[in-house]
């Protein structure tokens, strides 16, 4: 499995401030970075998988969800992790 509990603690630990800290909005928008980077890799390989597509579909449109919250309570956390992260505005 590409995503094992280590990897999520990483993760949540890395943009979350601590591995238990799972509902922070940056650790959610990481961890949604990290799974849509693993699915359009996979969809490089497997064009025609259809189902794979329409979850990154959705998985994107939460991340954009989370992301859209954070910039309208707090901007500079939104402008950090967007930088951090590498996501385009």
């Amino acid at each position: 499995m590409y995503l094992t509990k280590e990897i999520k603690e990483e993760i949540f630990a890395k943009h979350g401030g601590k591995a238990e800290n799972t509902g922070s909005a940056e650790g959610q928008i990481a961890l949604f970075t990290y799974r849509i980077s693993h699915l359009t890799e996979h969809l490089k390989k497997n064009r025609h998988d259809f189902n794979t597509e329409r979850s990154l579909v959705l998985l994107v449109g939460k991340r954009r969800a989370l992301l859209d919250y954070l910039k309208k309570t707090e901007i500079n956390r939104y402008r950090e992790i967007i930088k951090v992260l590498g996501i385009r505005k």
